[in-house]
């Protein structure tokens, strides 16, 4: 069953919409993935390029000879990631995704790299955000709440 899901980037200055067919995702751990994103991996959704739409373009970052990273200049948002000579697919961002809960992680690319420390953290204790003192005082005096 087809749906079709909408992201984009923190400030909004970028928009995609995007038919898929599938909930799977997967996290890379490559360097170069955890470099483009400041992260430990990149949780990527594969989607065909024909079912992608830009709604307002990215830009564009050609990180390596073989690959390129969509990205919004204005906040700094990493969209992406597509090889430059392969044409039929591009990774979005799971994170980019306005709601990105439906997918679920079924591999792990780049495993050289990965951080094993930081794969089942479960048992560690959990804060929120709207809870979390020096977070939402800071929103509150600028008369705001914690936004999602």
């Amino acid at each position: 069953m087809t749906r079709t899901m909408t992201g984009g980037c923190q400030c909004g200055r970028v928009r995609y919409s995007v038919d898929l067919e599938s909930d799977d995702a997967y996290w890379c751990h490559c360097r170069m993935c955890q470099k483009a994103t400041g992260g430990i991996a990149a949780a990527f959704v594969q989607v065909p390029v024909a079912s992608l739409t830009w709604e307002s373009e990215p830009d564009w970052y050609q990180s390596s000879p073989i690959a390129r990273r969509p990205f919004c200049s204005a906040c700094g948002t990493p969209l992406g990631f597509d090889f430059l000579r392969q044409g039929k697919d591009i990774d979005l961002t799971v994170g980019s995704f306005d709601d990105p809960s439906a997918f679920k992680p079924v591999a792990h690319a780049g495993a050289e790299s990965i951080h094993e420390a930081w794969l089942d953290t479960r048992d560690l204790p959990r804060h929120y955000t709207a809870t979390t003192p020096s977070v939402a005082e800071r929103y509150a005096e600028v008369g705001l709440g914690v936004p999602e």
